[in-house]
């Protein structure tokens, strides 16, 4: 049997965090909370946490902060907790890779129904391989550098990538040889809960292929799967 979820609740607020957790836990979930960013980041250290609850408006290292830090460095769902008026971090929120938001003051059960269904989602996505500390991914002629967000050719030459190719790049490297659908790619990229769709891939991809193929309109790094998605189709490994 394996063991239910585990989520991380992410508040600064003692009232807020204790029995949200232990709702969490009455309902047939795990449960771990955190103060703050600091805690948190120990706490996903430590242990295999499925899912966060973050709140954005913390003292020190504030919700958006510690979300982008989870995006940059592992796949697991955010579901951020905003103040009613605070659109433009919901926003930002879910720019930089939040899977759902939800707006204080919140019911218990309805994060309970977001948590289950960004969970749902995540479970459909292929896991990724460990993304290290400082790492560099090498693949055809190319090193990305995953903490600089940079990507250089075999002459050492930049080439420079927006954000949003920067974490399909990044998505594609982790999977090498796994074939990703449109929507998949949306979850690893942007987050459901973002105003984007399918084609939204599709015009990304064309630009990431201008970037790095040879001839981007006979591609062999990234291929079209017909009906599938997208493949990763080249070897990956860790640069020097």
């Amino acid at each position: 049997m394996e063991p239910s979820p585990h989520i991380l609740v992410v508040d600064d607020e003692r009232e807020i965090r204790e029995p949200l957790a232990k709702y969490l836990v009455k309902n047939g979930l795990r449960a771990s909370i955190a103060a703050g960013a600091t805690d948190a980041r120990k706490e996903i250290k430590t242990s295999a946490i499925d899912l966060v609850v973050l709140d954005i408006m913390m003292p020190g290292e504030d919700g958006l902060s510690l979300c982008r830090y989870l995006r940059e460095t592992t796949d697991i769902p955010v579901i951020l907790l905003t103040a009613m008026a605070e659109d433009t971090d919901r926003v930002v929120g879910l720019e930089i890779g939040a899977d759902d938001y939800l707006t204080k003051p919140f019911n218990p059960r309805e994060l309970l129904a977001r948590i289950r269904a960004v969970l749902r989602r995540a479970n459909a996505v292929p896991h990724s391989r460990e993304a290290a500390a400082g790492e560099r991914l090498k693949f055809g002629g190319w090193v990305l550098d995953l903490d600089r967000r940079e990507l250089v050719d075999g002459d050492g030459v930049a080439a420079p990538l927006s954000t949003a190719e920067f974490k399909l790049l990044a998505a594609f490297l982790r999977r090498p040889g796994i074939v990703l659908s449109r929507e998949q790619l949306l979850d690893l990229t942007s987050g459901r809960g973002a105003d984007v769709f399918d084609r939204t891939i599709d015009n990304q991809v064309s630009r990431l292929r201008r970037k790095i193929e040879a001839d981007p309109k006979n591609p062999v790094l990234v291929k079209t799967v017909w009906g599938g998605g997208y493949m990763f189709a080249v070897d990956v490994g860790e640069a020097p």
